[in-house]
């Protein structure tokens, strides 16, 4: 999939007729240019522009949330500004870079995490003050959290009475909305479960290298512990490498869990590794560009569903769903008619059908 890729700016465009114009967006993609979920989440946006016929721009920020603030700069304040700048509430960046939008002309939308409770109080009238902020697409991060400890304890099964089973978790970034409800989601189910000792909640930065380092002291602190939740993959894939050096077989003796559907932890998932593998969200982008196209036809995308919308896209991803999913990775396409979706003509009952069994029709 990565030979799509090349360097930091990554450009989709599509030929129109004679004298059209394509609408141009600019995504700030707050991951590293390496990062496979990332990598993926562009390259179905690209897939969705190709097809829509609008042109990507793409810019990872690495990771560096002052990167992500000085491309919005040089976007919304640039002699040339594109039609459309889509970004993250990653780190807590939303907030400056709606005040930097002021006046640029540039339309916004939020995608993944949007901004906070505490963020929106302090915003003020949404509507007077930043007119051109469209809306916004996240994902069901509690519900993710919450239903793959539910799944993990499916598959430890009951224990006998007074016995005790130990969790280990793996969060992302202390300052990230999705790790934060993922979190939430994970602490719901296990108040929904006494018998379950979560022995230690840690913050993996998103990172296999961190997790590595984190699991490895942990595993010898806690011995004992079957079970291992992981907010994303690549921290699930550091905790798994840590338990296998001392002699551990995830899948058997813990079970581990991860979000993304990268073609690693679907390997994984198919191979039993991994017990439980969330995923679906990867596509937030590519539904964003179908909904940004829509109101370029004039349609009312508030009249389909709202504004601002959580879409249920984190869901279990069985050993069936993994495989399809890998024969997909990497196709130039994914199998999806993005101009199908379009909500132009559509009667006010039409809802988009932004869900993970879009893409596996």
């Amino acid at each position: 999939m990565f030979k799509f890729l090349c360097g930091m700016l990554i450009t989709a465009c599509m030929a129109f007729g004679p004298g059209a114009q394509a609408s141009s967006v600019v995504f700030l993609n707050p991951g590293t240019s390496k990062e496979t979920f990332w990598v993926s989440y562009t390259l179905f946006m690209q897939a969705a522009a190709k097809d829509l016929g609008m042109d990507l721009a793409v810019q990872y920020s690495e990771r560096n949330p002052e990167t992500t603030i000085r491309h919005a700069r040089e976007v919304l304040q640039g002699a040339k500004r594109p039609d459309y700048l889509v970004f993250v509430n990653e780190q807590y960046v939303a907030p400056e870079i709606l005040r930097l939008s002021q006046g640029s002309g540039v339309k916004l939308f939020i995608v993944n995490n949007s901004l906070t409770a505490g963020q929106l109080a302090l915003l003020g009238n949404r509507a007077q003050k930043y007119p051109n902020w469209l809306g916004s697409l996240v994902p069901n991060d509690e519900e993710g959290g919450y239903l793959m400890l539910k799944e993990l304890l499916r598959l430890q099964g009951p224990v006998a009475p007074g016995q005790k089973i130990e969790l280990l978790a793996f969060s992302g970034l202390k300052i990230t909305p999705s790790a934060q409800l993922r979190e939430k989601g994970m602490l719901r189910a296990l108040r929904e479960h006494p018998e379950v000792q979560l022995r230690q909640l840690v913050f993996g930065a998103w990172s296999r290298e961190r997790a590595y380092e984190q699991a490895s002291l942990l595993f010898k602190r806690y011995p004992k512990v079957s079970l291992v939740w992981s907010a994303n993959d690549e921290m699930a894939f550091g905790a798994m490498q840590a338990y296998e050096e001392i002699g551990g077989k995830p899948g058997e003796d813990a079970l581990f869990s991860a979000i993304n559907s990268s073609p690693a932890a679907l390997q994984a998932r198919l191979d039993g590794r991994l017990s439980v593998l969330m995923g679906g969200h990867f596509s937030m982008g590519g539904w964003t560009l179908v909904l940004l196209h829509d109101i370029d036809q004039g349609v009312a995308i508030e009249q389909y569903g709202g504004r601002d919308r959580q879409l249920p896209l984190l869901q279990l991803i069985d050993r069936a769903q993994a495989k399809r999913l890998l024969v997909m990775d990497g196709s130039e396409d994914y199998g999806v008619d993005f101009r199908s979706l379009s909500a132009k003509g559509r009667p006010p009952s039409y809802r988009y059908p932004f869900s993970l069994q879009t893409l596996m029709h």
